[in-house]
């Protein structure tokens, strides 16, 4: 505690100066909103400790926006200059608050925190599911170069006892506290606005494998495990057919009942050997313990039948079953226990552990497989062995999300999964690859077409890149 008080009696001293540094180095604050920007959705309700003047929790326009200090005298300033705003003078590390947040920000605190664990514990009263915590740091490579500038008068002086601590350090703090990190970012490269340099270096340079270890800020997401979610769910099965009528019957007969019911609903289009006919004809006669239902298809492709199936399903969770049955219907129990006892909170499957049928997928179709795995890996700053397996398996709450997401792409995904695995990851939402055991078709051809399809996909890459790689 007398760490705290000397922390107190410091801010009180330094407040004003506070203020002056902020609109000195305006450019490094813009940077540092902008990757919580990238992360949080405006109009959600946001809780930051240490909040300082509020100019960090005004930049996210929240809905509901409270923040926390320990300066009376930086609550005070905060409150003149956003009326608009909750502040309240307190110690972030017993926060005097109830309710829960959609977000929890913690940007440039932690190295002044007496007890790092303490404090992610006291925030766990305040999350959900579905709240993500945001912790924003310096990197401990420029610690002497900071230290020099306070000497020299051009930063103002730290809060004594300040421990820079490392991403890999707060992210087992995390798991101490009962969270899971689901990312790390490093971020701001060249923290002063130099005209066309500092473009250069904070949006094509920064991602860069080695030279993003030299960026002077990170920022690791979090979300907290064993949130409590109710009565037992249930399970919507979207099935896209075309041209699969040989293969509906068995996908009946073998698909496994989970949760509170399970529904399969065929979604058809354009088929040409009868699978409309054979799948109301299942709907009408069968009498099993699934739900079974058929909808016509509108549009065109497999990701528009997708996202009608997924409009009209009845479930707490969501999934994919292509009528190829490649995947066998069989797994699908794994993907819920996944899902259901929180190991992630986008279950996707992986084609490429177990070794596969003869036939099951060629060769140029397998090294396209790999590499977009490889890239999206990267971009999304989460482990994606396989972007192309068809059976993905995801709360319906978070849809609605996924599919604004879409929205701002503006380039076709012909099979929905980058759509589905770019949404995910901007939520910020846990992706955990589920090995499955692939099998070739017993009926009909594949509707991939390797080079024109590849040619969508390269071209959906590159615009993750832009958003997440190299946001603005």
């Amino acid at each position: 505690m007398a760490l705290r008080e000397d922390i107190r009696r410091h801010y009180r001293l330094v407040a004003g100066r506070r203020l002056a540094w902020r609109e000195r180095h305006a450019y490094y604050y813009r940077q540092l909103e902008g990757a919580l920007r990238f992360v949080v959705r405006p109009g959600a309700r946001v809780l930051e400790l240490g909040c300082g003047v509020g100019d960090t929790l005004a930049a996210l326009r929240p809905s509901l926006g409270v923040g926390v200090d320990l300066s009376p005298e930086m609550v005070a300033v905060a409150r003149r200059r956003h009326p608009g705003l909750h502040f309240v003078v307190g110690d972030a590390q017993a926060p005097p608050l109830r309710g829960r947040f959609d977000y929890i920000v913690l940007s440039n605190l932690v190295g002044e925190l007496e007890d790092v664990q303490e404090c992610l514990e006291a925030v766990r009263p305040l999350c959900g599911p579905r709240t993500r915590l945001l912790i924003q740091g310096y990197s401990r490579l420029y610690q002497p170069v900071l230290h020099l500038a306070e000497g020299l008068g051009w930063k103002t002086p730290s809060p004594p006892g300040v421990n820079w601590l490392p991403p890999e350090e707060v992210e087992n703090f995390l798991e101490l506290a009962g969270f899971e990190p689901v990312y790390t970012w490093r971020h701001t490269l060249l923290p002063v606005g130099v005209p066309l340099l500092a473009e250069l270096c904070n949006r094509w340079l920064a991602w860069l494998p080695l030279v993003r270890h030299l960026c002077w800020s990170y920022l690791v997401v979090a979300r907290p495990l064993g949130m409590p979610r109710g009565e037992e769910p249930s399970l919507s099965v979207v099935m896209p057919c075309r041209n699969e009528r040989g293969n509906l019957a068995a996908a009946v007969e073998r698909l496994p009942v989970v949760g509170r019911f399970t529904e399969l609903i065929f979604v058809e289009g354009g088929s040409s050997d009868g699978t409309a006919e054979e799948a109301r004809r299942l709907v009408a006669e069968y009498r099993g313990p699934l739900r079974l239902r058929f909808l016509q298809q509108e549009g065109v492709g497999k990701a528009d039948a997708v996202r009608k199936g997924f409009a009209h399903a009845g479930g707490e969770v969501l999934t994919i079953l292509d009528a190829d049955l490649t995947v066998p219907p069989e797994e699908l129990p794994r993907f819920w226990r996944a899902l259901v006892e929180d190991k992630g909170e986008f279950i996707n499957g992986v084609r490429l552990v177990y070794p596969m049928e003869e036939e099951a997928m060629r060769f140029l179709n397998l090294l396209g497989n790999k590499f977009f795995g490889w890239v999206l890996s990267f971009l999304l700053r989460q482990r994606v062995r396989d972007t192309l397996c068809g059976t993905k398996m995801f709360w319906a709450e978070d849809w609605e999300g996924i599919l604004a997401q879409r929205e701002e792409l503006a380039v076709d995904d012909p099979f929905g999964d980058f759509d589905l695995l770019f949404g995910a990851a901007k939520l910020g939402l846990r992706i955990r690859d589920l090995p499955v055991h692939y099998g070739q078709r017993t009926y009909g051809r594949t509707n991939i077409s390797r080079f024109s399809h590849g040619w969508q996909l390269l071209r959906m890459c590159w615009v993750a890149f832009l958003r997440f790689a190299a946001p603005r």
